[in-house]
């Protein structure tokens, strides 16, 4: 059966891929930041998973504002990535699992979540720039599914749905019948706000709310609209959904293994986790 072991949320910034093709890893604007993965690397060693289960939203390399679905699971073996203008190098091609993935759509359709289900579908700097913190060697480990969720045109999906989403997947991957180790990573920044008359907005305060509340009292943040979420945390503080949906993914017993926190990376608050998952096991009565 597939084991979930754990969780990991990161941002996605792309300076941080100009930055690692630079090798900037130890200048003094980035280093507390890379700092941040030295537990994560350690942990990935340790655990060895198979695959990831990424949790990500789309940037308009794979979906633009005419079709963007709310949530869209990728089924293919190979997921590649193309030149999206921000001046990052294009990303090797990440391999895929293309059963693990019809395995978790029919779940997500039997529990009435109406996906779009994607062949082919290429992945932009919210995939590749984690994957490349996580794993910073020649070659990446894993194969990934990828799900994206729309956090750019409203109506956006609240918190307590993608929360529900990560409980189906979790639930789907459970149930699974491969021996497979899986890490579910959530990508994003925290608070943040790139344009209008709050851009460079952050709230520190808030940030460190939803990192204290989103292990052991999840249902909390899920009671937030989206229209609350933007006021305390910026207008793209919404990929906070892909953390809520990582975090509904991890069905066992939670813990924080390991946390950083670090303002700004480009105007971005930056925070890095890694969450244990313990199975939990029912004891029989002797």
């Amino acid at each position: 059966m597939a084991q979930i072991i754990g969780g990991v949320g990161t941002t996605h910034v792309p300076s941080i891929g100009k930055a690692i093709a630079e090798n900037k890893q130890n200048d003094p604007y980035w280093k507390p930041f890379f700092k941040g993965f030295d537990y994560v690397h350690y942990w990935l060693a340790r655990t060895k998973p198979d695959v990831a289960v990424v949790f990500y939203n789309d940037h308009g390399l794979n979906f633009f504002l005419d079709k963007l679905p709310t949530f869209a699971v990728g089924a293919a073996n190979e997921y590649r990535s193309e030149d999206e203008g921000w001046g990052i190098p294009v990303s090797r091609p990440v391999p895929g699992d293309a059963a693990l993935s019809w395995h978790l759509i029919n779940a997500l359709v039997a529990d009435e979540f109406d996906v779009t289900t994607c062949q082919e579908m290429l992945i932009d700097h919210a995939v590749t720039i984690p994957m490349a913190l996580m794993w910073p060697g020649p070659t990446w480990p894993v194969r990934i599914v990828p799900i994206e969720i729309n956090t750019v045109q409203h109506p956006l999906p609240t918190l307590a749905r993608c929360f529900k989403l990560g409980r189906s997947i979790g639930r789907a991957l459970e149930s699974y019948e491969r021996n497979l180790r899986v890490v579910v990573v959530g990508t994003g920044g925290l608070s943040h706000q790139l344009d209008g008359a709050r851009a460079g907005f952050i709230n520190k305060e808030f940030d460190e709310l939803c990192l204290n509340k989103i292990v052991a009292e999840p249902e909390a943040l899920a009671r937030y609209s989206i229209h609350e979420w933007v006021k305390q945390s910026g207008s793209q503080g919404v990929e906070f959904l892909n953390w809520m949906a990582m975090r509904g993914a991890l069905t066992g017993r939670v813990s924080e293994l390991n946390r950083n926190y670090h303002i700004p990376i480009s105007n971005t608050a930056a925070a890095t986790v890694v969450y244990d998952n313990q199975r939990n096991v029912e004891r029989k009565a002797a």
